[in-house]
C-alpha cells in the first residue's frame, strides 16, 4: 500500500496538529509510513509531501539523511549488530560472522524467507552490555553466539511478539501529549508581550534627571520630536529594547 491508509492518515493529521508548522511533523509521519509498509515507498513519500506542502524531493532529501529509514523492502526483523569499540573488544566481529553464517546473508542482505535483514551497526549505546544488537530497535545485550541462536528461534516462533513488533514500528504508543497548534495560539501577540516587558522595565528604571517631576516626566509640551519606531530583531521577532531588557534580567539572575 504505497499511500497512507485511512487510520495512518488520521495519525498523520494528529501529528501535524502538534506543531506550529506542518512541515515539522515530517519525521514522525515518515515513521508512520515506514511502520505501515516496512520501508518508504516513492508514492508514500509523495503523499506525505502533499500533506505537508513539501515537494517529493524535499521529503526524500530529508529521509535519506537518517539511517533508520529504508527505501527498499527489508525483513520482518532488522537485526543490527554493533561493531563499535566496546562491542568489538567483547567479540562483536565474531558475533557478526556467526550471524552471517546462521542467516546465510552478509550485512545489508535479507534472508530468502523475508524474515531477517542483517546490518553492521555503529554504536547502539548499550556499551555496558557488549556485545549488543538491536532487533527492530529493541535492545539485546551480552549476546554471544549461543544466545544469538536462541534469539533467532524465539523470533521465528513468535515468542517475542509482545516485545519486538514488526520492522517499522518505532513506538506502539500513539502520541497524544504536547501543545496542540491552532491558528491563534495566544490572545496576545509577541509584539504586545514584548511591549509590556519594555514598559515595565522603563517604569522600574531610575528617572533620568530630577525624578518624576524633572524634565523626563514633563508633559507633551516638553516632548521633543517623535521617536523612531523600535528596531526589531528579525531572528527573534523582538524589539531591540525588549531583547536588551531580557538579556539584562538574565545576567542579573545568573
Amino acid at each position: 500500500m504505497p499511500r497512507l491508509n485511512p487510520d495512518n492518515l488520521q495519525r498523520a493529521h494528529e501529528l501535524i496538529a502538534l506543531y506550529p508548522e506542518p512541515r515539522s511533523a515530517l519525521i514522525p509521519i515518515l515513521h508512520v509510513l515506514q511502520e505501515q509498509d516496512g520501508y518508504l515507498t516513492e508514492d508514500g513519500m509523495a503523499h506525505v509531501g502533499a500533506l505537508l506542502g513539501l515537494a517529493p524531493v524535499e521529503v526524500r532529501g530529508t529521509a535519506t539523511f537518517y539511517d533508520m529509514f529504508h527505501f527498499e523492502p527489508v525483513g520482518r526483523y532488522l537485526v543490527a549488530v554493533c561493531t563499535n569499540i566496546a562491542c568489538m573488544l567483547q567479540g562483536a566481529y565474531r558475533l557478526l560472522e556467526h550471524a552471517e553464517e546462521r542467516l546465510g546473508v552478509a550485512p545489508g542482505g535479507t534472508t530468502e524467507d523475508g524474515m531477517f535483514t542483517l546490518e553492521d551497526a555503529e554504536c547502539l549505546a548499550l556499551c555496558g552490555n557488549a556485545p549488543c544488537l538491536t532487533v527492530n530497535w529493541r535492545f539485546f545485550g551480552d549476546v554471544d553466539p549461543s544466545r544469538f541462536d536462541a534469539l533467532l528461534d524465539d523470533l521465528r516462533q513468535g515468542r517475542l511478539d509482545d516485545e519486538v513488533p514488526p520492522h517499522g514500528t518505532l513506538s506502539r504508543v500513539r502520541r497524544s501529549v504536547g501543545l496542540t497548534a491552532t491558528v491563534d495560539t495566544s490572545a496576545r501577540s509577541d509584539a504586545a508581550r514584548d511591549g509590556d516587558r519594555t514598559q515595565r522595565a522603563v517604569s522600574a528604571a531610575p528617572s533620568g534627571s530630577g525624578g518624576p517631576a524633572g524634565p523626563a516626566a514633563a508633559g507633551p509640551a516638553a516632548a521633543g520630536p517623535a521617536a523612531a519606531p523600535p528596531a526589531v530583531d528579525l531572528s527573534t521577532h523582538r524589539t531591540t529594547a525588549a531583547t536588551s531588557v531580557m538579556d539584562a534580567a538574565h545576567m542579573e539572575g545568573a
